[in-house]
């Protein structure tokens, strides 16, 4: 196992029993190794919207589809991100861009037109 592997299974672990600064810790460790680990910085959107840090959540989430472009999942879980940053901070800002993350992975789940 490789030890970009094993610190993110030390993150997802942690994040599951709900110790969110240690499991953004492990995964700020991996990105310093790696910068483009994708799931790290999907992890780390979610981990980082836990401790109310959404500024921070949204920029790794905008991160992880800046590096998979093509990945509509990654999309969905952009569109979360943003949902999850407005129900903690208000700003309506959040919601259109929670509805353009969403048509566009619509657009890319559909494929070419």
């Amino acid at each position: 196992m490789s030890d970009l592997t094993a610190l993110y299974e030390e993150a997802d672990k942690l994040k599951e029993q709900g110790q969110f600064e240690q499991a953004a810790e492990k995964l700020q460790q991996l990105l310093e190794q790696d910068e483009t680990h994708v799931l790290a910085h999907m992890a780390l959107a979610v981990t980082l919207g836990k401790l109310g840090k959404y500024d921070e959540s949204v920029q790794h989430g905008q991160r992880a589809c800046e590096l998979e472009p093509d990945a509509a999942f990654n999309y969905t879980a952009m569109s979360v991100t943003y949902q999850r940053a407005y129900a903690g901070t208000q700003n309506a800002q959040y919601m259109q861009l929670a509805e353009d993350a969403m048509a566009k992975a619509a657009a890319l789940q559909r494929g070419p037109a």
